[in-house]
């Protein structure tokens, strides 16, 4: 069953169904939410606030129009905006990016050197996405962790299609900038190296 049919269905009163529509994007929501709450350190609330944005979507899902948007865009809406929402009640607190735990695979024979060297760089760009503004950062999430469409990310963020390949842009001019230093270094290094041969 879509996701429309499964909205007629609970619009009809099988309310029930409201269930497999959250175990389609539970994970997913919970993951957003928690990108944006981390550097606030704020991450233990991740799972309440996913929790108030199913209820919020459940209670106002008669109004959901799916001319004007898909569930899930809908959906991150809510998400992002209840969010923001939780951040203004602690000032002077920044959105961020979450350390979500992942760790590269590395190849079995693969050094402890090699494995600290990737662990630090995924590290490195988690902090350089932490500094970007706060839509940089969202639209970068939505499209690089989420897989989301530039229409999409629009329609969460309340911008135009322009306006988020320009975020994305510049949050990925950004990022860039702020990792050149560490990895031309090493570069440099080897080139002197060669240098001197």
């Amino acid at each position: 069953m879509t996701d429309s049919q499964l909205i007629r269905e609970i619009k009809d009163g099988n309310v029930e169904l409201y269930n497999e529509l959250m175990r389609r994007y539970e994970r997913k929501i919970l993951a957003f939410i928690f990108h944006m709450l981390k550097s606030a350190q704020m991450e233990s609330l991740a799972e309440d606030l996913c929790n108030e944005t199913f209820y919020k979507a459940y209670r106002s899902l008669h109004s959901f129009r799916e001319v004007e948007a898909t569930f899930s865009t809908w959906l991150y809406t809510i998400a992002r905006n209840t969010v923001l929402s939780e951040l203004r009640k602690h000032k002077n607190i920044k959105v961020s990016l979450e350390q979500s735990g992942y760790v590269p695979q590395t190849a079995a024979e693969a050094l402890p050197e090699q494995t600290v060297l990737r662990n630090e760089k995924v590290t490195m760009v988690r902090d350089a996405i932490n500094n970007l503004p706060e839509k940089q950062r969202s639209a970068l999430i939505l499209r690089e962790y989420d897989q989301l469409d530039y229409q999409e990310i629009a329609n969460i963020l309340g911008q135009t299609v322009s306006s988020v390949k320009s975020l994305l842009f510049r949050a990925r001019a950004s990022v860039k900038l702020q990792l050149e230093p560490y990895f031309l270094e090493p570069l440099f290094e080897e080139y002197e190296g060669m240098n001197r041969r």
